[in-house]
């Protein structure tokens, strides 16, 4: 596996995230990728990635995740990242507040020889976001 192919399928990851094309994910993730860090509920699996992205494109319709700080490795992917979105829908248990967010994440990839990811490591502000989109006071 190269730096190159990992870089390729991460920017493909991205891109189906943006656009909201979930179902291109089923051609990136593993079925049995591992996610050390999933959502409450979120299942294994590329299943599990689209579910979570769906709900995130049903809360924030404007949805945009920025990759920055990328660092590649022959098998995995270490990036900063930036989420910008209006909610605009419900999330979790909540209602829409019609409130903008912007949070900052860093996550790690791992990739197999067939460029599938197949481990992630991640870590999102999402206290900040709930804050920014006044659904805690902590």
């Amino acid at each position: 596996m190269s730096q190159q192919t990992n870089v390729a399928a991460k920017t493909a990851f991205a891109e189906a995230v943006i656009t909201g094309d979930l179902a291109a994910l089923d051609e990136i993730v593993a079925p049995d990728s591992i996610d050390h860090d999933r959502a409450p509920g979120q299942l294994p699996g590329p299943e599990g990635d689209k579910a979570m992205f769906a709900e995130m494109w049903a809360a924030f319709p404007d949805l945009h995740v920025a990759m920055e700080h990328l660092v590649a490795t022959d098998d995995k992917l270490a990036f900063a990242y930036t989420i910008t979105g209006s909610h605009l829908g419900p999330l979790m248990i909540q209602t829409a507040t019609s409130r903008k967010a912007r949070y900052r994440g860093m996550q790690i990839s791992r990739f197999d020889s067939d460029g599938e990811l197949v481990e992630r490591w991640g870590s999102s502000d999402e206290l900040g976001m709930l804050r920014q989109l006044g659904l805690t006071e902590v």
